[in-house]
């Protein structure tokens, strides 16, 4: 599995971006995609989760209603909106996927084999 995330931007408190992890590689919709985070200093930390049908999303609870993922099928594509966005939402953005197809939500960074690289949040306030 292949990944490339995109989107990132600086953006002020309160503002939106949407990021995008297109996929490629392996049948889209065979393994769930994980989206994480990290701040300069910090460990990587759990964004969200879309399960491998796409039809259920689990969120972290600093991110819970504000954040939302979605995907399109058509573009191979799945898709980070952040809407009321905080300064310490700033961090470097990963989409990863998990193929284990494991019903069990994965919230940890070693759980997940395949990662994009980073595209950067900077949320000023």
């Amino acid at each position: 599995v292949q990944l490339q995330a995109s989107g990132g931007g600086l953006v002020q408190a309160g503002g939106s971006l949407r990021l995008s992890c297109a996929a490629s590689g392996r049948t889209f919709g065979s393994y769930a995609v994980g989206w994480f985070r990290q701040a300069p200093g910090k460990e990587r930390e759990f964004v969200g989760r879309l399960s491998r049908s796409g039809g259920s999303t689990y969120y972290a609870d600093s991110v819970k209603g504000r954040f939302t993922i979605s995907r399109d099928n058509a573009k191979s594509t799945v898709y980070l909106q952040m809407n009321s966005l905080k300064p310490e939402d700033t961090g470097a953005y990963y989409c990863a996927a998990d193929t284990t197809n494991s019903y069990t939500v994965h919230t940890m960074a070693r759980q997940y084999e395949y990662w994009g690289q980073g595209t950067q949040v900077t949320v000023s306030s």
